[in-house]
C-alpha cells in the first residue's frame, strides 16, 4: 500500500488517540477575508454571505471575538502544508499513490509528506484514513501558541486597571455616592433611557498614560490601551471581566469597527452642501449674514429652533409646537412628526423667521446633519437662504450656536417641557440674549451690532464710530 510497511502502519496505528474534530471548521483564509470586509464596514451578516459561511457563524465569530480581528492579514507562509495541498494529498492516497510520488507532484520533501500522514491522519480500526479536513483541523489546532495575557499574569497591574475601570464613585466625605440600579449585565450595550452603573470609568488610553506617571521606575507595571480593550472585549483572552465594558464611555460590549462609522451622514446631505463648501467670508466673520442653527429638546421629545447670526451673535428663536394627536395616537412611519419638530414644521418655522431680515442678511445657514433638515433643498428656494452641513458628530464647526444654546438652558432647562412656552415667550428670551453686552462686540449688544451694521449699509459713505 504505497511503499509503506505494516510496521509503519503499526506504528501510527499505536500513537495516541486523537481528539474528534466534530464538524470540520472553516478555513484560515475564510476568516481573513471576512474580517478585511468587516474592517470595510460591512455587517457580520453580510460578511459572513460574501465568504460563504452562515450568518449565525458570521456572528459568532463577531460576538467571540468582541468586533475584534482575531485572525492575522498575514498569508500562510509557505512552510506550511496549505489546506489545498491537504487537498491533493487525500486525493492521491486515494488512489493509492507513495509518499515520493505526492512530494514530487507538490514539490514538497518525503519527509513532509510522510509527517503530514503520520501526524494528522485519522486512525480508525489501525487503519491510515486520511481527510483534507481532519488533517487541517488537527493542523490548526496544534498550531496555536495562545499567549497568556498580561492581565491575567500580573495581579498588581489587573487591580489598577480594574479599579480606574470599576472603581467606586465617592462623594466629598468618603462615602459612596448614590448609584442607580442597572441590573444585570447581558453582554450588550445599555438600552436607550436606561440607567448605567456609576464607575470612576477612567478610558483604556488614560490607564495606560497614567501608569507610567505613578509607576515611573517600574516596567512590569505598562500595558498599552489596546491590550486593555483586548481584555475586555475578547471572548477567553483572560485578564479582566467582560462586563467591565459597561464602564466604558460608550458603554459597548463589542467593537464597531471604524470603517462602519464612516458615511453616516444622512443620505440628503452630498459635497456640494458640507461645511468645506461654506463661503470664506463666512468663517472670519467680517461679514454678517451668516447663521447657524440647531435644536434644543426637552421632556417628550419638545424642541425650540434656534438661529444665531456669526458676526453679531444675533439670536431668534423658532416656535415649534407639537402637532394635535401627539402623545395621544402612534405615529407612523411615513407620516408627519407629531413632536413638532419634523423636517416640514422646522422648514416653515425658519422661512417664517429668517425672511423678516432683509436679504443681505441670508447669505447662508450651517446646520448639523439632523433629520429635521431633509428638506434643505425646498428652504433654499423659499427662503433664498443656501444650507450647509457640519461634518458627523462636529458640534465644533457651529460654535456659535453651541455657545448660544448653552445660555439658552438658564431659560429652557434640560428635561422640561418645552412646549409650554408661547412666540411671545421665546421672543422675550431672544430679546433678553440680544440685549446684554458682549465682550467679543467690545461691550456691544448683538441688537446694537446688528442695527450699526444695517445702518451702514443704507449709508455706506458714513463712517460708523464706536
Amino acid at each position: 500500500m504505497g511503499g509503506r510497511s505494516r510496521v509503519w502502519e503499526a506504528v501510527v496505528a499505536s500513537r495516541g488517540k486523537m481528539r474528534s474534530p466534530g464538524r470540520p471548521g472553516t478555513r484560515r483564509e475564510h476568516r481573513q477575508r471576512f474580517w478585511d470586509l468587516i474592517g470595510e464596514g460591512l455587517g457580520s451578516e453580510a460578511a459572513a454571505a460574501a465568504v460563504g459561511v452562515s450568518q449565525s457563524v458570521g456572528t459568532g465569530w463577531f460576538r467571540e471575538s468582541g468586533g475584534m480581528r482575531n485572525v492575522s492579514k498575514a498569508p500562510l507562509s509557505g512552510r506550511f502544508l496549505s489546506f489545498v495541498e491537504r487537498e491533493e494529498i487525500a486525493l492521491m492516497r486515494a488512489r493509492r499513490a507513495g509518499v515520493r510520488e505526492i512530494a514530487l507532484a507538490l514539490g514538497r520533501a518525503p519527509s513532509t509528506i510522510s509527517r503530514e500522514l503520520r501526524r494528522n491522519a485519522a486512525t480508525r480500526a489501525g487503519l491510515i484514513d486520511y481527510r483534507a479536513t481532519n488533517a487541517q483541523w488537527h493542523a490548526d489546532l496544534r498550531a496555536r501558541r495562545p499567549k497568556p495575557a498580561k492581565l491575567a499574569e500580573n495581579e498588581r497591574l489587573r487591580d489598577y486597571v480594574q479599579e480606574r475601570l470599576n472603581g467606586a464613585v465617592l462623594r466629598a466625605d468618603g462615602t459612596p455616592a448614590s448609584v442607580p440600579d442597572s441590573g444585570p449585565w447581558r453582554g450588550r450595550r445599555h438600552g436607550r433611557g436606561q440607567d448605567r452603573r456609576w464607575a470612576t470609568a477612567w478610558s483604556p488610553e488614560q490607564i495606560s498614560a497614567r501608569l507610567r506617571v505613578d509607576f515611573p521606575d517600574d516596567e512590569s507595571m505598562r500595558i498599552s490601551h489596546e491590550a486593555i480593550y483586548q481584555a475586555l472585549f475578547v471572548q477567553g483572552r483572560g485578564g479582566l471581566n467582560r462586563e467591565l465594558s459597561a464602564c466604558l464611555r460608550t458603554g459597548r460590549a463589542l467593537r464597531v469597527p471604524r470603517a462602519r462609522t464612516v458615511g453616516r451622514g444622512k443620505h440628503f446631505v452630498t459635497d456640494e452642501v458640507m461645511i468645506s463648501e461654506r463661503p470664506a467670508e463666512s468663517v472670519d466673520r467680517a461679514v454678517p449674514g451668516h447663521w447657524e442653527g440647531d435644536l434644543i429638546i426637552g421632556r417628550g421629545s419638545t424642541a425650540i429652533g434656534t438661529l444665531v447670526e456669526r458676526t453679531t451673535r444675533f439670536t431668534m428663536l423658532l416656535h415649534l409646537p407639537p402637532l394635535e394627536g401627539y402623545g395621544t395616537r402612534p405615529t407612523g412611519k411615513t407620516g408627519p412628526a407629531l413632536a413638532g419638530h419634523g423636517a416640514e414644521a422646522v422648514r416653515n418655522a425658519i422661512v417664517s423667521t429668517i425672511t423678516t431680515l432683509p436679504e443681505q442678511l441670508r447669505k447662508s445657514l450651517t446646520w448639523d446633519q439632523g433629520a429635521e433638515m431633509t428638506q434643505h433643498a425646498q428652504l433654499r428656494i423659499e427662503a433664498n437662504l443656501p444650507v450647509y452641513f457640519c461634518d458627523p458628530h462636529s458640534p465644533w464647526q457651529r460654535p456659535t450656536n453651541e455657545n448660544t444654546n448653552g445660555l439658552l438652558r438658564q431659560y429652557f432647562p434640560k428635561g422640561t417641557d418645552l412646549s409650554r412656552h408661547e412666540p411671545e415667550d421665546l421672543s422675550a428670551v431672544a430679546l433678553a440674549l440680544n440685549s446684554r453686552p458682549r465682550k467679543t462686540l467690545a461691550w456691544k449688544t448683538p441688537a446694537e451690532a446688528l442695527d450699526e451694521w444695517l445702518r451702514s449699509l443704507q449709508n455706506p459713505g458714513v463712517a460708523t464710530t464706536d
